[in-house]
């Protein structure tokens, strides 16, 4: 099939480009990018007003299945990327069972060839049940098809198993992803430890319990060499070691979230919202300062949404016993959008290294570009576009968003998908 978009904007820093043409997308691939180009017979948009990006990439998601269908399902969380932009996710492996083996990667593989909306990445367990105990089965995961490896949602809290980890790891060319958390610090820790712990009467999460983690993975990665990525970094402590990492010349990248860039601990209020509980905390109003510094000046390497559904009744309980975690998928682009470009902090161009180039890096998947011979996964946003965040909204089966009422201005309206629509003018194409 043939397809031209006409008369957008389009961004790709790739290439240095960044002005109004066409682009010709024929079998999956771009064919050529230039100014009034025709073809003979196939689908022609009219896209003038709106930006086209190398498609968008969230390299940290949960979606859920195997074994927790109820929140959601790789059907939903597929939908649900695609509603936000993305053209492909990571998902992560803390799943029932966990996808620590070979099975584990094809069951999630096959099932998104077979109901996904997007394509779908696969990031295996770095230990057995993520018990940070016993290796998984790293190279027969590697073999079909695993991009990375983590135990997220955990903290591997042995260092000498760590250091196995990325030992195996660098054999196979794979970054370890850490979420950074030591448990002896953190405990049964509920929100940021300080003035947000003391006003809400609640356990606290100290920043310390983040960062320790940070140097002490920073180190194994130099003493192994295995490119390492830490994942939601919350901290000005915790971006100061990255920074610091980066300029020792070690292979050290590193994310943040949405939630973490535009929410604080201030916004936890006496209504104990537990949107708002996830894992890291929201931290100081300073830290997230500090968050949107480092994206502006490099430290921070890409933005993903670290996508947690949860169904309704596990939410709907005691702050204390509601589960960590908020949905993102369908928020993350406009939040940018919205607080970072429209204001001038980020231009488009860093958008898509964020968004788009560094999550395919560091995953090590085929890049995408705006040119002749890339692979058609494009994203259109169109920058006008203003909406109320709602719940019934969502394509999510989840609706545990932080972000629940806020007024938002630009989102994505079609994204492409190997040459064919996933949305199309905003809605889903089935």
């Amino acid at each position: 099939m043939a397809l031209m978009l006409k008369n957008a904007r389009l961004v790709d820093p790739q290439v240095g480009l960044d002005e109004v043409a066409d682009v010709l997308i024929r079998d999956g691939r771009i064919v050529e990018v230039g100014h009034d180009l025709a073809m003979e017979k196939g689908v022609e948009r009219d896209l003038a007003g709106k930006v086209v990006v190398p498609g968008l990439v969230d390299m940290h998601v949960h979606l859920r299945e195997p074994g927790q269908e109820q929140k959601e399902d790789i059907a939903s969380g597929t939908r649900a990327a695609a509603h936000g932009g993305f053209t492909a996710v990571c998902a992560m492996p803390n799943t029932a069972p966990v996808i620590d083996n070979a099975l584990g990667v094809e069951y999630v593989k096959a099932r998104a060839e077979a109901v996904g909306k997007c394509r779908v990445h696969v990031a295996g367990a770095c230990s057995q049940g993520l018990k940070g105990e016993v290796l998984s089965e790293m190279g027969d995961m590697v073999a079909h098809g695993a991009v990375a490896f983590t135990d997220d949602g955990h903290g591997v809290q042995d260092a000498g198993m760590m250091r196995r980890v990325m030992d195996y790891a660098s054999q196979f060319g794979r970054t370890v992803m850490v979420h950074c958390q030591d448990d002896s610090l953190v405990g049964d820790g509920q929100v940021n430890e300080g003035v947000a712990s003391t006003r809400l009467g609640m356990l606290g999460w100290p920043a310390e319990g983040e960062e320790v983690e940070v140097a002490r993975d920073i180190a194994l990665c130099r003493l192994t060499g295995c490119p390492l990525h830490v994942q939601h970094v919350t901290t000005a402590r915790g971006l100061e070691l990255v920074r610091a990492a980066k300029a020792e010349g070690l292979p050290v990248t590193c994310e943040v979230t949405p939630h973490h860039l535009f929410l604080t601990e201030d916004d936890i209020d006496d209504t104990y919202d537990t949107s708002l509980k996830v894992n890291p905390p929201l931290r100081t109003a300073a830290d997230a300062e500090a968050l949107m510094a480092a994206l502006a000046d490099g430290t921070v390497d890409a933005v993903a949404t670290d996508h947690a559904p949860h169904t309704d009744w596990e939410k709907d309980r005691e702050f204390e016993l509601a589960p960590f975690g908020m949905v993102g998928l369908e928020t993350a682009l406009s939040l940018m959008l919205t607080n970072l470009v429209a204001p001038g902090k980020i231009g488009y161009d860093r958008l898509v290294e964020l968004m788009a180039v560094a999550p395919r890096a560091i995953l090590k998947v085929e890049p995408v570009r705006l040119e002749a011979g890339s692979v058609a996964d494009l994203t259109v946003i169109d920058p006008e576009a203003a909406w109320t965040v709602e719940r019934d909204g969502f394509c999510s089966k989840a609706g545990n968003s932080g972000f629940l009422g806020a007024e938002l201005k630009g989102r994505a309206t079609d994204v492409y998908v190997g040459g064919y629509a996933t949305l199309e003018e905003g809605a889903i194409v089935e």
